[in-house]
């Protein structure tokens, strides 16, 4: 049995699953099994079941259901465009070596991709700096796009420091170079992060082609991923099989982990506002309060945007105590966070925590969090002197 933590803070990673998607993923774990490929009763059934949800997938973020491809995760999903991309143009274009546009800070299943690509010679990759909040510049990334220039992936929200980078002006940018002349570069962006908090039920006013999400970081099932893709955008697969998805994944659908993830997409959406409204003045009180702190040599900082950051994010730095000997400290008392890098114009710093909230974050909480800070580092101040 797990020992029951008394504070959890770290949503960004995985989010509780919401009892509404449990009790409806427990019904059709039970009763709709049949695989969806079979032409029995039960199968045509089951197609059924996915195609209903992922029309209501599809019309929570304004597109069309032709456009929502099932992943495995937001990982898989986010390899899925960077490889599909360059292996279709590849496929057509046998001696033009293609050229992948990305923020330094992404998220590893972005990052190692497009640097295993490089060192296979297989792409250029153009990776764009970040200010020193972790914010690119939108001009940068449209002065780094090249005739070869096949795709740029940047993140709507970053997992660590919670930054939220210009998506609407990016896809801008694009659009002005290409004016009609090409398809190219296709706009993608790893919305996983930002599906609770920001704007994401009009893919159109986004202007991105492709957008990855997942269900584990919205109240909804691990194991399932999106990767909306705009009609017209040819992609290859990343492997063979039975030719599920469109043919771009295969393997059998996980018809309970569907159905869950459009529920959770559903339930998050409809209190959206109101949630952001609730953490950003949690996030905003518990930021002012953990910058108060000062004890012996230890002064903290905040990474990160003040203002132009996820309502749930607090990433902060301690100078002289590492990160990781702080989360087994807070462990130790019942409460849960996690050790990130701050990426701060791509360098990495080991004193940083994430905090992060999420629905069942309470004040009472988070003044226990930084109470329990302050005695730790009084500890070690004291073993200092």
């Amino acid at each position: 049995m797990f020992k029951k933590k008394e504070i959890y803070l770290d949503y960004a990673s995985a989010t509780p699953l919401d009892k509404r998607v449990l009790e409806l993923m427990s019904s059709y774990n039970k009763d709709y099994f049949a695989n969806a490929s079979a032409i029995h009763s039960d199968g045509v059934k089951v197609r059924e079941i996915i195609e209903k949800n992922r029309e209501k997938i599809a019309n929570e973020i304004n597109a069309h259901s032709d456009e929502i491809i099932f992943t495995g995760s937001s990982t898989e999903s986010n390899v899925l465009a960077i490889l599909g991309v360059v292996n279709n143009f590849k496929l057509k274009n046998k001696t033009i070596i293609p050229h992948i546009i990305t923020g330094e800070i992404e998220h590893p299943a972005v990052l190692e991709n497009c640097k295993m690509l490089e060192v296979r010679g297989e792409a250029e990759v153009t990776y764009i700096k970040v200010n020193e909040n972790g914010i690119l510049n939108p001009k940068d990334v449209k002065e780094a796009i090249k005739e070869n220039t096949v795709l740029v992936s940047i993140m709507y929200a970053n997992n660590e420091i919670g930054t939220i980078q210009p998506i609407v002006e990016i896809a801008k940018e694009i659009r002005h170079y290409k004016k009609g002349k090409s398809n190219f570069p296709l706009f993608h962006s790893d919305a996983t992060q930002a599906m609770n908090y920001l704007d994401t039920t009009n893919i159109e006013k986004l202007g991105v082609d492709m957008m990855s999400f997942n269900g584990s970081k919205i109240y909804g099932p691990k194991g399932i991923g999106v990767l909306y893709k705009k009609r017209g955008v040819e992609l290859a697969p990343i492997y063979s099989g039975g030719g599920q998805e469109f043919g771009l994944r295969s393997g059998t659908e996980d018809v309970a982990s569907i159905a869950g993830l459009a529920l959770a997409l559903e339930i998050t959406n409809k209190i959206k506002n109101k949630e952001v409204e609730k953490l950003t003045k949690l996030r905003d009180y518990t930021i002012d309060k953990l910058l108060k702190i000062k004890v012996g040599d230890y002064k903290i900082f905040l990474n990160g945007d003040v203002k132009e950051r996820l309502p749930n994010n607090i990433n902060i730095s301690i100078s002289g105590i590492t990160s990781e000997l702080l989360v087994i400290e807070l462990d130790a008392k019942g409460i849960e966070v996690s050790s990130k890098s701050a990426c701060k114009s791509g360098e990495e710093n080991g004193n940083t925590l994430r905090i992060t909230l999420g629905r069942q974050t309470t004040k009472g909480e988070l003044d226990k969090f930084a109470n329990v800070l302050t005695k730790i580092l009084e500890k070690y101040s004291r073993w200092k002197k």
